[in-house]
C-alpha cells in the first residue's frame, strides 16, 4: 500500500514538472478562429526557443474556447479536418484515434484550455476548465509520433483548411 501511495504521488508530480516545462516555453504566434460573427477559439503555439520547426519538432498547441462545445463535435471536427487533409485515407489506425478522442476529451465551455504538447516525438494531451485555474491536468496517455504529427497537422500543414491561423501560430514559417 505505501509503495502505491508513493508511485501515484511521483506521477503527479512528474505531471506537474512536465506541465510546467511547457508553459515557459516561448510563444511563437497566436491565431483566432471565428465563424461569422461568433469567436470559437483563441490559440496559441509555443515552443522551446520561440521558433517553429515543424510539425516534427517540440510544439504546445494551446486551445481557449469561447463557446459550449459538446466534446463529440470536436472529435466530429477533427474527423473532418483529417478529411480534407487525406489523413482518413492514407492512416489505417485513424478510426482507432478517433475514438480514443471520444472516449478521452470532455465537453467545453468559454474559458475551457485544451493543449496538446509534443515532446521528443511524443504527444500529450493536457486540460484546464478555466483559464483562472493555475494547473493544466493531462488527459489520457502519452501519444505515438504518428498520432502526435497527424493531429498538430489540423492547424500547421500546410494542407490545413485554415491557412491563416497556421501562418499567425507558426509566426509566418514555411
Amino acid at each position: 500500500m505505501r509503495n502505491l501511495v508513493l508511485m501515484l504521488a511521483l506521477s503527479v508530480f512528474t505531471c506537474t514538472v512536465q506541465a510546467a516545462d511547457w508553459l515557459s516555453w516561448r510563444k511563437v504566434g497566436d491565431a483566432t478562429l471565428t465563424w461569422g460573427p461568433f469567436t470559437v477559439y483563441t490559440s496559441q503555439l509555443l515552443t522551446p526557443d520561440g521558433s517553429y520547426t515543424g510539425l516534427d519538432g517540440d510544439n504546445a498547441l494551446i486551445i481557449t474556447y469561447a463557446r459550449d462545445i459538446d466534446g463529440d463535435d470536436l472529435v466530429e471536427a477533427t474527423r473532418c479536418q483529417w478529411q480534407a487533409q487525406g489523413i482518413l485515407q492514407q492512416e489505417p489506425q485513424s478510426q482507432a484515434w478517433l475514438r480514443m478522442l471520444k472516449a478521452l476529451w470532455p465537453d467545453v465551455t468559454p474559458g475551457t484550455q485544451l493543449a496538446f504538447v509534443v515532446n521528443n516525438g511524443q504527444g500529450q494531451f493536457w486540460y484546464r476548465p478555466t483559464a483562472s485555474q493555475k494547473k493544466f491536468t493531462p488527459l489520457g496517455p502519452r501519444q505515438t509520433a504518428a498520432f502526435s504529427s497527424r493531429f498538430l497537422a489540423i492547424w500547421l500543414d500546410p494542407r490545413t483548411e485554415y491557412p491563416e491561423l497556421r501562418q499567425h501560430l507558426t509566426g509566418g514559417a514555411q
